[in-house]
């Protein structure tokens, strides 16, 4: 069975930091690239971070830049999002997906099935 899972969520006050995680099973996460998007309540799903294939390209959405950094560990096949500097409005469902390319869109192969995240005090 194909499947990413996201890990790492929780509770945590404002500037703090969290680190999630994506893993992998039933495939390789070697030759894809990976994105995190967030929705929050009553918001729509939007791009948080990618990296590329080959972990030699990233990018970030501006809310989040200078705060959160991607990587990737394909020897585990899990895939990273550190956390810092948290803020309430970062409060969302983090989900991770799997694809060809990096994309702002949802255009995905495979989700995994999300993590709460809630920055409050």
């Amino acid at each position: 069975q194909l499947q990413l899972v996201e890990s790492g969520g929780g509770l945590v006050q404002p500037g703090g930091s969290l680190r999630l995680s994506c893993a992998a099973s039933g495939f390789t996460l070697d030759y894809l690239a990976i994105g995190w998007f967030r929705q929050a309540p009553g918001k729509e799903r939007e791009g948080v971070s990618c990296i590329s294939s080959s972990g030699g390209s990233t990018d970030y959405a501006d809310s989040v830049k200078g705060r959160f950094t991607i990587s990737r560990d394909d020897a585990k096949n899990t895939v990273y999002l550190q956390m810092n500097s948290l803020k309430p409005e970062d409060t969302a469902a983090y989900y991770c997906a799997a694809g060809w390319g990096c994309s702002w869109s949802p255009d995905y192969d495979y989700w995994g099935q999300g993590t709460q995240v809630t920055v409050s005090s």
